[in-house]
């Protein structure tokens, strides 16, 4: 399974971090959404569906 992220729907409300931040992450900078591990590891899906599934903007896409 692979994540990514529409960075310009991304408002930096940070629920993907909240919820799995082995995978997503937050950029100091501009407050938006970076993915850490891209390809997620297998103990991990489940963590990251509940993250794009709770990114209240859509900007996360699960690519499988």
């Amino acid at each position: 399974m692979k994540v990514d992220v529409v960075i310009d729907l991304c408002q930096g409300h940070a629920r993907c971090q909240d919820r799995c931040p082995e995978v997503f992450g937050t950029d100091e900078i501009e407050g938006k959404c970076v993915i850490l591990q891209p390809d997620v590891p297998a103990g991990l899906e489940q963590k990251a569906r509940l993250a794009v599934r709770n990114c209240p903007e859509g900007a996360l896409i699960i690519l499988d």
